[in-house]
């Protein structure tokens, strides 16, 4: 899938920096700017590298500095930044819904404080070249949204905020995505992941129940890392915001798409739509991009769902990944 999305990078002068690299978008976005040559520093909690791993290999991942380290610890992040002088900086570090819910402070260290230490860390250092994750849940913090209210969302929400007083304030620029249903290998956690374990199942030949229904995005996790890449492959303007969310499709459609992949996959569905936007446009992205570099690229849905089942199959064969990778 990486051989789908064209990464500017000509427009790359120093290495990037990426939080929660460890993550599905963190282990995207490095194995797309190694394949480019670009440098990447990588900063995550803990060494787990199974993501990266399953999209990058082992020679070219152990070349790349991996900084442990947790995002809330502002002396971890000034003192990084510092040491490495990135160019530019991807924040992805996150706890995600249900962890958000299982322990909130933990969230609010996490999403809230971790991102103020980035804006910190690029204002002192002068650092140009900022995009962090939001989320479609902040879009239930907006008016008259019925969409389902999260701890998630409301960190993510003031996370926007917290960028928008940093460009008033200090002219740090970023751009801030709020990735919608994202989909791909090393897409294994949160509530919105079922639609790639399913993927998974299929190509494991093992029966999966999706555990909602409706209409939902289908984002492919090297669009979005794409989009992130271009995002600061030149220097900020402003603080924006800005929707991703691929293409709308309903769930049976996507069970249809994966049995004519894989016509003996069991695949079904059931409970209740999801809590979330059904429909966002990422054409308001995509302009401000043109505007400044060029279009991050996409990938239709049956081909994304394609691609991500013969990757799953490639990475079965060579045992590594099994069922227990359901689980």
């Amino acid at each position: 899938m990486l051989n789908f999305f064209s990464i500017p990078n000509q427009s790359f002068n120093g290495p990037v920096l990426i939080t929660g690299a460890g993550g599905c978008i963190g282990a995207w976005t490095m194995a797309m700017l190694l394949k480019e040559n670009i440098e990447v520093i990588a900063c995550d909690l803990t060494n787990n590298k199974k993501r990266p791993e399953l999209l990058i290999e082992n020679e070219e991942l152990s070349k790349v500095p991996w900084v442990e380290g947790d995002i809330s610890d502002t002396d971890y992040v000034l003192n990084t930044v510092k040491k490495y002088n990135p160019e530019s900086i991807i924040h992805l570090a996150a706890l995600q819904v249900p962890f958000c819910a299982a322990d909130p402070t933990a969230g609010a260290k996490v999403n809230v404080v971790g991102t103020v230490n980035i804006m910190e860390a690029a204002k002192q250092n002068s650092i140009k070249r900022i995009a962090h994750a939001s989320s479609m849940a902040a879009h239930s913090f907006l008016p008259n949204s019925d969409s389902l209210k999260t701890l998630y969302g409301a960190y993510k929400m003031c996370d926007e905020q917290i960028s928008e007083v940093y460009w008033q304030d200090h002219k740090v620029p970023s751009v801030c995505l709020r990735p919608a249903i994202v989909n791909g290998v090393g897409r294994d956690q949160g509530m919105t992941s079922k639609q790639t374990v399913a993927m998974l199942a299929a190509a494991l030949g093992e029966p999966y129940d999706i555990p909602y229904k409706g209409n939902v995005s289908h984002l492919s996790a090297a669009e979005v890392a794409s989009a992130f890449i271009h995002s600061v492959s030149y220097d900020g303007d402003g603080a924006f915001v800005f929707d991703i969310f691929g293409e709308s499709v309903n769930i049976n459609e996507t069970i249809k798409i994966i049995q004519e992949i894989k016509p003996k996959a069991q695949i079904t569905s059931s409970g209740s739509e999801m809590p979330f936007p059904s429909i966002l446009s990422d054409i308001p992205l995509r302009d401000h991009l043109k505007e400044r570099i060029s279009d991050y690229g996409c990938i239709d849905t049956k081909t994304m769902i394609n691609e991500t089942i013969k990757a799953f199959e490639v990475l079965i064969q060579s045992g590594k990944i099994d069922k227990n990778y359901l689980k």
